[in-house]
């Protein structure tokens, strides 16, 4: 699995974030957490990294990721009772529109949440997505 050590090492973190803080907390809460975990974990971060989707080398779009870690991995913090669907669709748009193949999303609902998705370049570059 691509990136299979670090996406452990980032749930990790979160596992540690979730079992001390519980559910209920607005999600800048659990970022702010997170931040701190990461740094102690030794993992290289971004907060808040804007991602911009372009059309014919115009910038349409703008949002923001909660983290990128290690160049590697984005990571979007929720803290909803439970999954809805939408967050998949967010997650797939973020690589979509970077070279980032790799995504959590990292849900500090009722129940730990975690989603993890892969979309390869290689597929993104023919249009075909390789979801795994």
């Amino acid at each position: 699995m691509k990136y299979e050590e670090l996406t452990e090492r980032i749930i990790k973190v979160f596992y540690l974030v979730y079992n001390e803080l519980g559910f209920g907390f607005l999600e800048k809460v659990y970022e702010n957490a997170l931040k701190i975990e990461f740094r102690k974990a030794g993992l290289s971060f971004e907060n808040q990294v804007p991602i911009r989707v372009y059309y014919d080398e115009e910038i349409v779009g703008e949002y923001f990721a909660d983290f990128i870690v290690e160049g590697k991995v984005v990571v979007e913090v929720k803290a909803l009772v439970e999954f809805s669907g939408k967050e998949k669709g967010q997650l797939l748009n973020y690589l979509r529109a970077t070279d980032l193949e790799v995504g959590l999303v990292l849900n500090f609902g009722k129940e730990a949440g975690i989603k993890r998705k892969v979309l390869d370049n290689e597929f993104k570059l023919t249009g075909k997505e390789m979801i795994k």
